[in-house]
């Protein structure tokens, strides 16, 4: 027999119980009664990268529902100390974030129409951009957060640029930019001043970026794919090298990349 769900509103109260315990000065966790927004910050930002990572490896439901608690925990955390201080609480997030998704979707919660997807993405911008007009945030730009990841906040900061003109025509416009910054950057290694150096990878990592934008593909996904197929050729040549008896510090870079090869021609 399936076991029924919890009630979502007890297991939501069971939670808030958790967290006001552990941040209770007398009886809680020190760790946790210790800790404030800018020190659970970097947390949250990992936990949602973990939630990626789950999702991008199946999803396995198991290990999807442990991630997606362990990111609720950092929205619960935010909300307690929040509460401590007499701002706000979690059912004030929760009911803030309804309303604005209740005024972004007139389509599905009143009589506007939208026609497709891509309607609905405009339509969701010009809410977005009539909400930071409000907040008087003004230029194209205003709202793109600030301690986003590097390569997704290239992405936003070009997308917002693009709105008003402001773009290349084709991706392979911005491949010739590319090989443009990569020249730029090999001019300045016999210099090695550092922050040249830095300067100019900076832009050549910006048009990366940008590249991503003009294919439709995620930069932070495409990368962390990278990430994940060097990890599985490299442990491949471990593993051939440590059939040789040898160690990677003990192998030539010629034997290595004959390894790596092997490899790659296995499709790892």
């Amino acid at each position: 027999m399936t076991e029924a769900p919890p009630d979502p509103a007890a297991a939501t109260l069971a939670l808030l119980a958790v967290m006001a315990r552990l941040r209770d000065p007398a009886a809680g966790c020190p760790w946790d009664v210790a800790q404030d927004f800018a020190t659970i910050a970097p947390y949250t930002v990992e936990e949602a990268h973990e939630v990626a990572d789950a999702i991008r490896r199946g999803p396995d439901p198991a290990e999807l529902r442990e991630e997606l608690g362990d990111l609720l925990l950092q929205v619960a955390y935010h909300a307690r100390m929040a509460e401590e201080r007499g701002w706000f609480g979690f059912a004030e997030v929760a009911q803030a974030i309804a309303a604005k998704m209740i005024r972004r979707h007139p389509h599905v919660f009143g009589a506007a129409e939208i026609a497709s997807a891509e309607a609905q993405s405009e339509a969701w911008e010009a809410m977005k951009a009539a909400e930071r007009a409000a907040r008087a945030e003004t230029g194209a730009l205003a709202g793109v957060a600030a301690h986003l990841p590097a390569l997704t906040r290239a992405v936003k900061l070009t997308k917002r640029a693009a709105r008003v003109g402001f773009d290349w025509p084709d991706a392979a416009a911005v491949l010739d930019k590319l090989t443009e910054e990569a020249e730029e950057l090999r001019r300045e290694l016999p210099g090695a001043d550092r922050a040249r150096l830095a300067d100019e990878l900076g832009d050549l990592l910006f048009v990366v970026a940008n590249l991503a934008r003009k294919l439709d593909l995620d930069p932070e996904a495409a990368l962390a794919g990278a990430n994940a197929k060097f990890e599985r050729r490299f442990r491949a040549v471990e593993t051939a090298l440590a059939a040789q008896g040898k160690a990677p510090q003990d192998a030539t870079l010629e034997e290595m990349e004959a390894a790596w090869q092997a490899a790659k021609a296995q499709g790892l």
